[in-house]
């Protein structure tokens, strides 16, 4: 099967489908996804999440922060399950509510994964391969974000919204990056940034 321009088997699938209704059971008692795409939960948040995937498939230990409902961290741990089962995900999260929702799926999906709830610039620094983030803050904040818990040379990945590019300007007036925007499979004026050489300019 073919899912964001990934082949996954049909074992992925069926737990990216259990974590589909687990999502949508969850939402309507908290806030995990907007009201307005809970009927299109596989194009908007899936799908958009399962495209960061192929960029840092290798990384050992991927931090997701800022997860709330998962999105990409969770679905990026039932992806290298099978694909990268010796990948590591930490999701961090501080809401605590959200954070009960993240174990409950690791667990019932048995991923490889934990969370910290914790807000980001308070926990302690990962030391991590990638760190992902999406619909979280602007790209200047993610950097920061980036820098406290990346190890040198890793990897920052980003889904982005359709200001992707006047977000990358502001951020070049206080930080130093090398920067890869690809176009987002799920909205071709979104784009997914990956970012690395992190420094303040």
């Amino acid at each position: 099967m073919t899912l964001s321009g990934l082949d996954v088997s049909r074992e992925t699938m069926d737990r990216l489908s259990a974590y589909h209704d687990l999502l949508q059971k969850w939402s309507a008692r908290i806030n995990l996804i907007s009201k307005s795409s809970a009927k299109d939960i596989w194009n908007r948040h899936i799908w958009d999440s399962a495209q960061i995937y192929p960029l840092c498939h290798a990384a050992h230990n991927w931090v997701d922060i800022g997860s709330g409902g998962g999105l990409p961290g969770l679905v990026v741990a039932i992806l290298a399950k099978e694909g990268s089962p010796e990948m590591s995900v930490t999701l961090i999260e501080s809401d605590i509510r959200k954070s009960t929702f993240l174990r409950t799926v690791i667990r019932e999906l048995d991923l490889n994964a934990d969370v910290i709830i914790d807000r980001v610039e308070a926990a302690d620094p990962r030391g991590c391969d990638v760190i992902s983030a999406r619909a979280l803050s602007d790209l200047g904040t993610l950097l920061s974000f980036a820098q406290r818990h990346l190890k040198k040379h890793g990897a920052a990945v980003f889904l982005k919204g359709e200001t992707w590019e006047k977000e990358v300007e502001i951020a070049r007036e206080t930080w130093s990056f090398d920067l890869v925007a690809h176009k987002s499979k799920t909205n071709p004026k979104a784009a997914v940034l990956e970012v690395r050489e992190i420094e303040r300019a």
